[in-house]
């Protein structure tokens, strides 16, 4: 046997394979026993802070929902100091707010006669409605969500609700956002305070857990809990009162931090159990929240450690003992791949890959030999390959080129066609009026100028001159606004804002389209506020809403037209419809391109709709055509709403 091992040279190179790897491998395995300590631990810290801050973003959204609901309806509640008004006002945050919980109102005394000394209205979610009511007369003054806002201005407040009339909250515990009422002379008139759950709260706290027995708490800047697993440490244990100073400085240390509005990790004994504790301030309160993984749930992988190396032990052994059988395989292996290889280039395929080998021996040289001849082999059919490749594409390119030149070409003599006859159309009717003016100016007299034209003659003429003038000067203003220079002087003229009055734009843009059509009628809506300023470029909006009415005009019976104003928190919307014909659905997309109509027969320049889209964006908008109206045609001209 011992000469047989000897002899064979698979036997020697599985011996040896034996004896390299066995000790790496038992290296590797010792040290990664002593590291896995460390990596769970650090594990455990990401998993931690990552479900921290994930939990955090979901706190913090609710909270920023409902100052923004509180705050957004201030200046209403400001603005309606009445008792009727407040009652509304109250109902309507918590209606239309899904994330608030209750709304109260509370005046401060005698502020309202006829209701005495107090006055506070509250509404309350109860399942899918909503009830508000006159509260019963007590003394909220004193109450902390009605105290601390009343003192320190706008402020979240933890408190406990000792007669629960939420019915909503754990054990009465409620989270208020609250801000003072100001009257005009910046006297405070009372407070505002929307409610959260904190049922709620807890709910959104424990939608995920990095380990099977972790939780979350909270605590206030006095360290008092609010949210703890524990019900019965709520707003009666302080996170300092329940442990020994002496015997537990860790959570003393822990306390402070979270107090103190920082944020990290520590290692902390909390009930008898060690624990990791990561902890972060939630913005725009005093408040800490924390979340806590007991040490059995991070270790119970590594307590089973033992079983995975003894299993690795095993496996690793059989895994050695197929790579030395795989080694011995392979040191023959290049000669059949060869073999195979210089067949598959004799019979012409030259896409064959040989690797370099790094062995010194026969069979490597060989190897290397060979690898070296397919390569070569390859960078000269490559080169080849490329030439012919290249050779195609630009001829491809030159072929694309050749088609674009002659579309631009075409699309050249087509649109000067059109300029020629939109131009020659009103000039050749204002020169014609103009001879007959002048035919008639000969007749100096009064008498002989009655004989020839009556006073209605003339001023339709003049009317028709006037009409023709203001197309011309329409086509030339678009043909100007369309060009590299035009385009220039947009982009620096709609970067020097002024203040524009949404209303009197509208009116502007009405009074300027009965000069080209006196029997126009224009039906204005205005659903936004009475006296809305925004900043914008004042010329571009006015070009714009002209050109849009102009078009409702030329193609609908111009007795149906709509130019409706409207607003949101961010827009201003101007909308024209008519009853018209409206533009099949192939062709919305291009009626926004360049020197393009749907109907060529049509008069126009193809300019109109396309300067109107690039005008609204050059200032920050929009113009769409709305696809979901079927009377005619429905466009939409959007400004943001840039503060004054």
């Amino acid at each position: 046997m011992v000469v047989r091992i000897r002899k064979s040279l698979s036997a020697k190179l599985s011996l040896a394979f034996l004896m390299l790897s066995v000790p790496i491998f038992m290296t590797a395995l010792s040290v990664l026993f002593s590291q896995s300590h460390k990596i769970i631990r650090n594990e455990a810290v990401g998993r931690a802070n990552s479900m921290l801050s994930t939990t955090m973003q979901r706190i913090n959204r609710h909270l920023l929902t409902i100052e923004t609901a509180t705050n957004a309806n201030l200046w209403m509640v400001e603005q309606s100091l009445r008792p009727d008004s407040l009652f509304e006002m109250s109902h309507r945050i918590v209606s239309m707010n899904p994330h608030v919980d209750g709304c109260s109102i509370s005046a401060e005394p005698e502020l309202f006669k006829d209701y005495g000394r107090y006055f506070s209205v509250y509404s309350v979610r109860e399942s899918d409605s909503v009830s508000t009511v006159y509260e019963e007369e007590y003394e909220y003054f004193s109450k902390k969500w009605y105290r601390t806002p009343y003192e320190k201005g706008p402020c979240w407040v933890a408190y406990y609700d000792e007669a629960d009339s939420l019915e909503l909250t754990i054990d009465g515990m409620v989270a208020s956002y609250g801000r003072p009422i100001y009257k005009k002379d910046s006297t405070i008139v009372g407070i505002i305070s929307s409610d959260l759950s904190l049922l709620r709260l807890s709910k959104v706290m424990s939608q995920e857990k990095p380990y099977p027995h972790s939780y979350f708490m909270m605590i206030d800047e006095e360290g008092r809990y609010f949210v703890h697993p524990d019900s019965t440490r709520l707003f009666n244990h302080t996170i300092f009162g329940d442990v020994n100073p002496h015997e537990h400085p860790d959570v003393i240390a822990l306390g402070y931090e979270m107090t103190g509005g920082k944020d990290g990790q520590m290692n902390v004994v909390i009930d008898g159990e060690e624990c990791l504790v990561c902890y972060q301030p939630v913005p725009g309160t005093t408040w800490s929240l924390a979340i806590v993984c007991p040490d059995s749930d991070i270790l119970a992988g590594y307590h089973q450690l033992t079983t995975i190396v003894i299993t690795l032990l095993i496996i690793g052994l059989i895994v050695i003992l197929m790579l030395s059988y795989n080694t011995v395989a392979t040191a023959i292996r290049p000669l059949s791949e060869l073999l195979n290889k210089t067949k598959s280039i004799a019979e012409g395929d030259t896409e064959v890959f040989i690797s370099k080998s790094k062995r010194e021996d026969v069979i490597g040289r060989l190897q290397n030999s060979f690898a070296s001849m397919v390569q070569s082999l390859n960078i000269h059919m490559g080169i080849a390959q490329y030439t012919s490749d290249q050779t195609q594409l630009r001829n491809e390119e030159l072929a694309l080129a050749t088609q674009q030149a002659m579309e631009a070409e075409k699309q050249k003599t087509n649109f000067i066609q059109n300029v020629t006859h939109q131009i020659r159309t009103p000039l050749n009717i204002i020169m014609g009026f103009i001879q007959i003016l002048s035919d008639t100016s000969i007749n100096t007299s009064d008498e002989a100028m009655n004989d020839d034209l009556s006073e209605e003659e003339r001023k339709g003429i003049i009317d028709t001159m006037f009409h023709n003038s203001i197309m011309l000067y329409r086509m030339v203003l678009m043909l100007f606004d369309s060009s590299e220079t035009g385009h220039t002087e947009e982009l620096l003229t709609s970067s020097m804002a002024s203040t524009m009055d949404c209303r009197q734009v509208a009116i502007e843009s009405q009074e300027y389209m009965k000069l080209s059509f006196p029997n126009l009628t224009i039906k204005t809506e205005f659903n936004i506020p009475e006296n809305l300023s925004i900043k914008t470029n004042q010329l571009y909006v006015l070009r714009s809403l002209r050109e849009l009415l102009y078009n409702a005009a030329k193609y609908s019976d111009g007795q149906h037209i709509v130019l409706r104003v409207e607003s949101t928190d961010t827009k201003v919307l101007y909308i024209v419809e008519d009853t018209g014909k409206s533009i099949p659905e192939a062709e919305r997309e291009r009626v926004f391109k360049f020197f393009t109509k749907v109907d060529d027969l049509s008069e126009g320049l193809g300019l109109g709709l396309p300067l109107s889209k690039r005008h609204a964006q050059n200032l920050g908008g929009d113009l769409t055509l709305d696809a979901t109206y079927k009377e005619g045609c429905r466009f939409i001209f959007e400004l943001p709403r840039k503060q004054l």
